[in-house]
């Protein structure tokens, strides 16, 4: 314990606290010998640059208890699953750096709910680099980030309904994972000539 407040930067007094409230996993124990590692040292670190950002330890401690339930990168992706997507790893200096003030432990909790935002070991991960720009073009454009993770739920659930579609139809017709490899652009391609025409739509009636 000495060693890690130390190379934390913190009081063993403070990493006390922080394990009373349970802002840091316990240590893996063998007998009266209690291990800690870089994943302790990971948290202690995102909670002091939570802090220096004037967030409350409260606020704080809901974050760390979604992310210590929250799944993996890896469960985020599906291991060994074909993606196009490239996730980002990230610092809470980064997340800083990109969504400023809306950065707070209730947004980053709501991404990791919506599977935006996942955890591998110590470090943050960001499921898809084009997804993590768009919000941060759509924040910069003065969306609050709670309304976009609000409205990228509603776009996941229409998304899964036209995979479904898609995957349907490749199953009717018994195509092998390679075929759908080969006609997962054309999927792509009708999905986004069909968003171009419903957007031209819905801004004509308003």
């Amino acid at each position: 314990m000495d060693e890690l407040a130390e190379e934390a930067g913190i009081t063993v007094r403070t990493l006390r606290f922080y394990r009373e409230r349970r802002l840091i996993q316990p240590p893996r124990r063998e007998g009266r010998i209690a291990w800690y590692d870089d994943t302790h040292l990971a948290r202690l670190r995102t909670i002091s640059a939570l802090l220096e950002r004037g967030h409350t330890l409260n606020g704080i401690a809901e974050l760390a208890e979604a992310f210590d339930h929250g799944r993996g990168v890896g469960d985020l992706l599906g291991l060994g699953a074909p993606t196009e997507e490239t996730p980002v790893r990230l610092t809470p200096e980064d997340l800083a750096d990109v969504f400023g003030s809306e950065a707070t432990p209730e947004n980053l909790a709501a991404a990791l709910d919506l599977g935006y935002l996942g955890t591998d070991g110590g470090e943050i991960v960001h499921i898809s680099r084009r997804l993590l720009d768009v919000s941060a073009a759509l924040v910069r454009e003065g969306i609050p980030l709670a309304d976009v993770l609000a409205a990228g739920r509603r776009v996941r659930e229409h998304a899964e309904a036209l995979a479904e579609v898609f995957a349907d139809l490749m199953t009717a017709h018994n195509r092998t994972a390679e075929d759908a490899r080969r006609l997962r652009p054309l999927a792509k391609s009708v999905a986004e000539a069909e968003l171009s025409l419903a957007m031209d739509r819905r801004l004509r009636e308003r």
